[in-house]
């Protein structure tokens, strides 16, 4: 599975630890096996601060369905925090973990990658109540539209695994913000008055 999505040496060593340590419980016996593999290697990536959505980890993992792999994480995290004593450190996700990887898939220029970047950093002091993963799909739709190489929903929507309509919604969401969070450098205000209304 790590193979199939690229991922580092560090992440499938500290992913075969976590397996190791849940492999020994009782527990484990009779849940979806493939399910328990996804969920190691999700924990890995948020672990090693390179974290995938669970739709990426999904796409590789023999047939796993996202509410399998969801439920067999929060299992997981419950084993080891019992077993630890402790609560389990999984990293925050914010949207700039993934928004290089969305944009480079989506063949995105150098200039319109940076301002995603930008944008995305401002749109974090927003009290914007999307997942991060919603909030970089709806901002790379953003800097497309104000860009030459404009970009339909449906193919960010393929590139990001955000819904349309919930690309929609972010959009909705963070376009009373536009002239705060898009660079000056990269759109005037004019620009941005031209933006569709969502």
């Amino acid at each position: 599975m790590a193979d199939r999505l690229g991922l580092v040496a560090t992440i499938k060593d500290r992913a075969n630890e976590i397996y190791k340590k849940v492999e020994d419980l009782k527990s484990i016996r009779g849940r979806n096996q493939d399910a328990i593999l996804a969920a190691c290697l999700y924990i890995a990536c948020r672990q090693e601060d390179r974290p995938r959505t669970v739709k990426e980890i999904c796409s590789v993992a023999n047939g796993a369905t996202k509410k399998e792999i969801g439920r067999a994480k929060e299992f997981i995290v419950k084993q080891l925090e019992v077993e630890m004593g402790q609560s389990m450190e999984m990293g925050t996700i914010h949207a700039g973990d993934f928004l290089r990887r969305f944009c480079s898939s989506l063949g995105m220029a150098n200039q319109a990658v940076k301002a995603a970047q930008e944008a995305v950093q401002k749109s974090e002091e927003l009290d914007i109540r999307r997942s991060p993963i919603s909030i970089a799909a709806a901002v790379i739709y953003i800097i497309t539209q104000l860009s030459e190489e404009k970009k339909l929903l449906r193919d960010i929507s393929v590139a990001t695994g955000v819904a349309e309509g919930t690309i929609r919604n972010s959009y909705k969401d963070l376009h009373p913000y536009v002239a705060k969070i898009i660079p000056t450098w990269f759109a005037k205000e004019e620009d941005l008055k031209n933006l569709c209304s969502p």
